[in-house]
């Protein structure tokens, strides 16, 4: 017998494969519920701190609704719209900033909830046609963006990302008990729990590891008297898509930020498809990588001017769910079609999401922990690939220090403009502008036979 027929195999059903009906499930499952609490809780921020109210649990159905449609758009890939990939769509954080600073101008007019959203939704719809122009360009940055670039972004965004697994495990943000021993308890347990369970040779087990590791600390959760279901019924029966049921104005002091944050999430949608093609097993570089790339910006772009048309807040294609990829070994573009229907339905029916949404912040840290980690570790990978002469350790010790370095000390941009806090207080846009440029100023190296120094 060959070896590598008894080797188990990475990647149980490859990007272009159509998983059974069962297996195709779960795994949109999977996705679902690592992508959830991010898909709503920019919404919950948003509408809490604007005081939106009673708007809210509608804001929440869109962006559920509409980040189904765009998942279903970049797996399709209709007239070459789309990466052709699980790339699950959902609520950007990038942009939470900018649009409170421009819900706050529309406030301080005056305005009240509707004619907040109205400026919002105008100014986020026609900021999404910079990032749809800019994905026409893509085969023109290929100096712009290299592998080297896109490795910095994603292991920023992966480390980044670990803040928030680790956070949710210890309770949450702002949590009453957070870091107690039974937060601490829950959250190692079920991260414990999918990693035992994603070795197994079973490729059901292995399959079904993230969506058990939830539902046991989810029974746990009920045990523990973690779970709360008394506001089910103050939610609606049925949302229905309304386009601009908030009406569409636009300033320009409110576009502009918002704009800028549209050409960095470019960048981030471009490291994060990267790492879907790594995962995925797809070429990094060369045509059918760029033109992968082209297809999926786009997408991104035409999704957030769906989103502000249907009353959400702009889109972006989400980092955790190529961890999803990555345990699971699915890799199947068609499981998107899956997620799709999943996440339009939870948008139709509140009352599903908001059973979901009752998941304990613990239990969502034990599983996302991991998946945060693999997409540094993707990131990480990109680099190890390339040939790290001096300059391009030196972009690299740059850009990782000043990115991270706004993510550890968060005051330092306190006494700069709204404009700048907003656009540099993020660790991927500091570190994926800095190491852009450095790779554009600093001159390549033109390397020679270096001379062997002989050991004494």
């Amino acid at each position: 017998m060959n070896s590598s027929d008894s080797a188990p195999s990475d990647m149980i059903y490859p990007l272009d494969s159509k998983p059974p009906f069962m297996e195709a499930t779960f795994a949109a499952i999977q996705h679902v519920l690592a992508s959830f609490v991010g898909i709503i809780t920019p919404t919950l921020i948003i509408g809490g701190v604007l005081g939106l109210g009673e708007h809210i649990p509608y804001l929440i159905s869109m962006s559920l609704m509409v980040s189904g449609v765009g998942t279903f758009i970049q797996a399709r890939r209709p007239a070459g719209i789309g990466a052709g990939m699980i790339c699950v769509q959902g609520t950007s954080f990038a942009f939470l900033g900018t649009i409170l600073a421009a819900g706050f101008i529309a406030k301080g007019q005056g305005g009240g909830p509707d004619e907040m959203l109205s400026l919002i939704f105008g100014v986020c719809f026609l900021g999404a046609f910079i990032e749809m122009f800019l994905s026409q360009l893509m085969h023109k940055l290929s100096k712009v963006i290299t592998p080297l670039v896109t490795g910095i972004v994603i292991t920023i965004i992966g480390i980044s990302l670990i803040k928030v697994g680790m956070t949710d495990l210890a309770g949450g943000f702002n949590a009453t008990d957070f870091g107690s021993w039974q937060n601490l308890s829950l959250g190692l347990f079920v991260l414990v729990l999918i990693i035992a369970l994603n070795q197994s040779r079973n490729q059901w087990i292995r399959l079904t590891s993230i969506v058990s590791g939830l539902v046991a600390g989810f029974i746990i959760s009920g045990f523990l008297g973690k779970l709360d279901f008394s506001h089910l019924s103050s939610l609606p029966l049925i949302s229905v898509p309304v386009p601009f049921k908030y009406g569409f104005s636009f300033d320009w002091a409110a576009f502009v930020p918002i704009a800028l944050i549209y050409v960095i999430t470019t960048i981030e949608s471009t490291g994060d498809i990267t790492a879907n093609c790594l995962i995925s097993k797809q070429p990094i570089e060369g045509d059918s990588y760029l033109k992968r790339v082209k297809g999926g910006v786009l997408a991104d772009g035409l999704n957030s001017a769906i989103a502000a048309i249907f009353n959400t807040f702009p889109n972006t294609t989400f980092s955790q769910n190529n961890g999803v990829i990555q345990l699971t070994g699915i890799a199947s573009r068609h499981v998107g079609l899956f997620i799709a229907v999943v996440l339009m339905v939870l948008g139709l029916f509140p009352v599903i999401g908001g059973i979901l949404q009752q998941i304990p912040k613990p239990v969502l840290g034990g599983a996302t922990l991991v998946m945060f980690g693999t997409v540094a570790a993707a990131g990480v990978k990109i680099l190890a690939n390339e040939d790290l002469d001096r300059r391009k350790m030196l972009i690299m010790a740059v850009s990782f220090g000043v990115g991270l370095g706004v993510s550890m000390v968060p005051n330092v941009l306190d006494v700069t403009p709204k404009v700048i806090q907003n656009i540099f207080g993020s660790p991927v846009t500091t570190g994926g502008l800095m190491a852009i440029v450095l790779n554009l100023l600093m001159p390549e190296e033109h390397r020679a036979t270096e001379p062997v120094l002989s050991k004494a």
